[in-house]
Formats: structure tokens, sequence, C-alpha cells
């Protein structure tokens, strides 16, 4: 992949930028400041709609850029965007669902490659069926890996994710 033709949305390059650059404060508030560590993002993505994607990946604070791409893709087609979503690598971040809700208050909660029984919830449920909980919709899924792909294969389990999609949202 090129990185010469990665464009970053704005609000996202905006994030990425959040502190100043510059500090044109005194030299006494430049140290108060110092000697407080800085608070880590630990999810990618504004939530300002509550909807929570929780994924794996060993190899990303978030997730792959190719995965990035093609959940981007997805969320264009459900009407949303990176600033409506949190996304949380699990892999790095293994929080339970009491520990989301607290944290994120979650609407709709979408598990790839995650289990009901690692995030601790009270059930289980099949993937790709919507199942209401606690004032929250969740669908699990398989890995962006698999339903990304070209194979026959990716293209069935990407079509179930979308009319499981498509009836969570509404669309």
């Amino acid at each position: 992949m090129s990185f010469k033709k990665l464009q970053l949305p704005d609000f996202l390059i905006a994030e990425l930028y959040k502190d100043v650059l510059v500090d044109l404060n005194t030299a006494e508030t430049k140290v108060k400041k110092q000697k407080t560590p800085p608070s880590q993002k630990w999810f990618l993505g504004e939530n300002k709609k509550n909807v929570v994607i929780a994924v794996k990946d060993e190899e990303a604070v978030y997730l792959r850029d190719e995965w990035l791409q093609f959940l981007s893709a997805i969320l264009g087609a459900c009407k949303l965007n990176l600033g409506d979503v949190a996304i949380i690598n699990y892999a790095k971040n293994n929080y339970s669902y009491t520990e989301l809700t607290e944290k994120l208050s979650p609407e709709f909660l979408l598990l790839l490659d995650i289990t009901a029984k690692e995030i601790q919830l009270p059930f289980t449920v099949p993937h790709y069926q919507i199942q209401q909980y606690n004032n929250c919709k969740f669908l699990l899924s398989p890995s962006l890996e698999i339903i990304q792909g070209n194979t026959q294969e990716a293209k069935l389990e990407k079509s179930k994710l979308w009319l499981s999609l498509k009836k969570m949202f509404n669309i």
C-alpha cells in the first residue's frame, strides 16, 4: 500500500494533532504540564452515535490500514463515519461489557472476531444474529480479515454482515 495516495479525513487529522505543537506558555507552566502524563486515547473515532466496534488486531494500535479502509466503506454504506463510532482493538484493550458500558455507553456493539463470552456477556449468540440486551443491540461477526477478501466465502460473509447491519441500523 502506498502512503503517497493515502488521504485521512479532516476529523482524524485534527484528532492526531489535538495537542499544541508550540507551547507559548511560561516555562513554569510547561514544567507542570510535563509532570502530568498525557491521557492516551484507547479507541479510534468520536463515538458521536454510540456505535462501538470491537476488533482484534495484534499488529496495530487500533486496526490495520486495509481493515480501516474496508470498515470505513461499510460505515459509509450504513450512513455512518469514523466520527460516529468508537473502534476498539480488543487485543490491546480487552474491557468487559460492563466496563465498555461505563466508558462508552454503546447503543450498538459490533464484535468482530470476539465472542460474547470474551466480553463477559451472560449469553451467546451466533454470528449475524442481532441480540438486544441492556438497551444495546449486539452483532457478532467473523474477523475483518475473513470478510474483506474477494473469495466466494468472503463475499458470502460480506452479504450476511450487510443484511444484519441493514436490520440493525434500519437502513
